[in-house]
């Protein structure tokens, strides 16, 4: 039978399905709605934590200095600690010597406003954690604190708070308790190693390991996971950039301590720092499931890795209060990290593996580093190994509350300064600095010559024996564009 014209084979929907389709999209707005009341009560326990921690923080402590002035801090704002171990004071930047200076005001580090108030204290009866490895990885220029930084003198060789300590030595003080010289190594490139012997003097000549070219953190953490895994193979790794602030020893040792009982589970374990602010400089850790280790009861997993966001997302990734900053540092069994780096970048573990077979033979350690070094892939930690573990669950993060900067541009190096109010911060003699309604910024009478500013306001004046720096706070990251451009105009002496 035919059909009359004008029909048609397709019938239209019953009464039935079109009803279960307004079903099904009507559960599917009450299932948004529930996560978005979700995510609504989490933003609201946040904002309870942190008028908590204001509330707890509100009584005021004073501090006396030899000057005779008083200063006044919140209660939840912590003095910069001094390093456990000080020695002689190690040149500021050879040949350029700035003259110490007693600082006019105390530094003080303020703790992120979202520090999690809930975390656990982590019970430490002992400081050395043991069968824990350091790795302290000395590597970069600090380009974005050219030219206080330079190649040959980069900026964890400095003493950037005058405190008489350099970057990398404070980072041995603070980490030295947990692992004794035996088992503390630092990775540097062949220019380094004189520099850091002289201010390491007690780091073990064979835990000095040398790169012989920057080939980024991969590699370098690598190395220095498959020469210690191959002399200690149940070795646990932590490795720490070597130019890094940090304030607040006990929270810090709490956190690496949860951190090498999380990666005793084999893990790879990040450290997410609470975030101060919506940084647009550093990447951000989503914070995944709670992992439910009983000697870890604050550990995660990782959800997922972020980049370096730009303002909006930062402020919205915290807005969540599901965001950490990712300060690069990482606890891990050696095994577990080379078995990581052989199933995404199996060139850079072989390579490796060939290296540490022969590192104990300085022959033939020379010989194959020369054939296989300049053939590893030049790749972050982060990209090698971190992002994509983290999407199969093998990454966990433990949160942490103490305070945390890379002192990556001026404009954070200004923080870490005293300073006068409405006043630039002076790293250096101070008396060398006079100026005229002239407030923020940062000066650096490297010199030895009087800098005088008059009306200007968060300038960063950098002013060495053999070139000037003059930039805004606001552009302190952009420095390392005035480097390329140095070099591309044959001014490569001067970097």
């Amino acid at each position: 039978m035919s059909l009359p014209l004008g029909s048609s084979t397709q019938s239209t929907p019953s009464v039935e399905t079109m009803f279960a389709q307004i079903l099904g999209a009507v559960q599917k707005s009450q299932t948004e709605i529930a996560e978005l009341r979700q995510e609504c009560a989490e933003l609201r326990q946040a904002n309870a934590s942190l008028e908590r921690q204001v509330r707890e923080g509100m009584q005021i402590n004073t501090y006396t200095y030899n000057n005779g002035r008083v200063y006044g801090t919140s209660g939840f704002t912590t003095p910069v600690p001094e390093s456990p171990q000080l020695r002689a004071k190690s040149p500021f930047l050879s040949p350029h010597y700035i003259p110490p200076v007693t600082p006019a005001a105390p530094a003080f580090h303020v703790p992120s406003p979202l520090g999690d108030n809930s975390l656990t204290p982590f019970p430490c009866s002992s400081r050395d954690i043991p069968g824990f490895y350091v790795v302290i990885p000395a590597g970069g220029a600090g380009t974005r604190l050219w030219p206080l930084s330079r190649e040959g003198h980069p900026k964890f060789l400095l003493d950037l708070t005058l405190k008489g300590r350099s970057l990398i030595q404070a980072t041995w003080d603070r980490l030295l308790p947990l692992s004794s010289p035996s088992r503390t190594t630092v990775v540097a490139g062949p220019g380094h190693v004189k520099s850091i012997r002289e201010q390491l003097p007690d780091l073990i000549p064979d835990n000095l390991f040398c790169e012989p070219g920057p080939k980024d953190s991969m590699a370098a953490i690598g190395l220095a996971a498959a020469v210690l895994q191959k002399r200690d193979p149940d070795a646990i790794i932590g490795s720490f950039a070597a130019d890094h602030m940090i304030s607040g020893d006990d929270a810090f040792l709490s956190a690496i301590a949860e951190a090498v009982e999380v990666a005793k589970k084999d893990y790879l374990v990040t450290i997410g720092i609470a975030p101060s602010h919506p940084s647009t400089a550093f990447g951000y850790i989503r914070l995944g499931d709670k992992l439910g280790i009983k000697e870890a009861p604050n550990a995660r997993l990782v959800s997922s890795f972020k980049e370096k966001p730009d303002a909006r997302t930062a402020a919205a990734y915290i807005g969540t209060g599901n965001y950490r900053w990712n300060a690069g540092m990482f606890v891990t069994k050696a095994s577990v990290l080379l078995d990581l780096l052989n199933d995404y970048k199996p060139d850079v573990f072989e390579g490796l593996r060939k290296i540490a077979e022969v590192w104990d033979d300085e022959a033939q350690r020379q010989a194959v580093l020369a054939e296989v070094w300049p053939g590893l892939e030049k790749i972050p930690i982060d990209n090698a190994v971190a992002e994509p573990a983290a999407t199969e669950g093998k990454v966990a993060v433990v949160p942490a509350t103490f305070g945390w900067d890379d002192v990556g541009d001026f404009s954070s190096l200004a923080e870490l300064l005293p300073a006068e109010a409405n006043q630039p911060r002076i790293l250096g003699d101070g008396s060398l600095v006079l100026t005229e309604q002239a407030a923020g910024g940062i000066v650096v009478p490297g010199s030895g010559r009087l800098i005088t500013c008059l009306g200007v306001d968060d300038l960063v004046i950098v002013d060495m024996p053999d070139t000037l720096l003059v930039t805004t706070r606001a552009r302190s990251q952009e420095v390392k564009r005035l480097v390329k451009k140095c070099r591309d105009a044959g001014w490569k002496t001067l970097l």
